[in-house]
């Protein structure tokens, strides 16, 4: 069994790879879990990949992406999780 937490803090934008990040913790290691703004818009609501729309989308759908990446991390055992559309089509 994986131990995961997902600290309360605010989504860290970049707009190079047009994500969201935010910190986890993973069997009491530091890690990271981010979502593509392409993810945000299809399955969140996301009106634009502009930060404030991405973070909007991020924020009212937050306990739904913490879900998935919480399954993500417990099936891959992996530091980083990147989040992309398919992820979310597939968990429905």
């Amino acid at each position: 069994m994986v131990d995961i937490t997902f600290p309360n803090s605010n989504p860290t934008y970049c707009g190079t790879s047009l994500t969201l990040s935010c910190p986890a913790t993973v069997n009491g290691n530091r890690s990271q879990y981010s979502v593509t703004a392409e993810a945000l818009e299809a399955y969140c609501g996301a009106r634009s990949p502009r930060e404030e729309d991405l973070v909007r989308a991020f924020t009212n759908n937050r306990a739904r992406i913490e879900q998935l990446a919480h399954s993500m991390f417990e099936l891959t055992e992996a530091r980083e999780i990147m989040l992309r559309g398919g992820h979310f089509r597939f968990a429905g």
